[in-house]
């Protein structure tokens, strides 16, 4: 039986890890992928910054990046977690049904992205509602498995309940018709679980 989380993940390990998987982020991704409000989050990037663990990158709108340090502390605090919780088994359990579901994920983008007309692989111009809402409906399903895989992780590490709720407020952005919000935007479905699977490589050390 998985366990219950009895605490909540430092939000300075949050910043990190969210620096850590998303890359360089402005103010308003680092609020979506951490969930911290942008109080706390500026108190974690000036103590961040100061102590030489992240860097502030004068774009418009400004951004933020791990420096060096930031990296070997990122790499330092998620393995301590992870002993910490006494998670390595559960994560790689989760892990491994994750990957059965990736290529599923992975073909329904291509689906979503490009469609046959006449034999012929063409842009999918969105011109067809009924096309995409059977891709939708797909997407639905395969998300149904993903939230089971994403409880099984959030039960040992707490961190991974936010990517539930980002994948679910993506979903239900492109079935009311907002449709960036599959495959073509930072705050898609499809960057989401790429970010998903970032921090469980990143979580157990392990490359592509």
């Amino acid at each position: 039986m998985n366990r219950t989380p009895t605490r909540q993940t430092d939000p300075r390990l949050l910043v990190l890890h969210a620096l850590r998987c998303a890359g360089a982020c402005g103010l308003a991704r680092l609020r979506a992928v951490t969930g911290l409000d942008a109080t706390r989050l500026d108190f974690v990037l000036i103590d961040h910054t100061v102590d030489g663990l992240t860097a502030r990158v004068s774009d418009d709108p400004p951004c933020w990046r791990l420096t060096d340090a930031g990296r070997a502390e990122h790499a330092r605090l998620i393995a301590d977690e992870l002993t910490a919780a006494g998670a390595r088994a559960s994560v790689e359990a989760a892990f491994d049904r994750f990957l059965v579901l990736n290529p599923e994920l992975l073909d329904l983008c291509t689906a979503w992205q490009l469609r046959a007309v006449d034999g012929v692989m063409t842009a999918n111009d969105h011109g067809d509602t009924a096309y995409d809402a059977r891709v939708l409906d797909r997407f639905a399903d395969l998300d149904r498995r993903a939230a089971a895989v994403c409880a099984e992780l959030s039960a040992v590490l707490p961190r991974f309940a936010r990517y539930r709720v980002r994948l679910a407020e993506a979903l239900d952005r492109a079935a009311s018709g907002a449709l960036e919000y599959v495959t073509d935007s930072t705050t898609s479905y499809h960057t989401v679980w790429a970010e998903w699977h970032e921090d469980l490589l990143l979580t157990l050390g392990k490359s592509r």
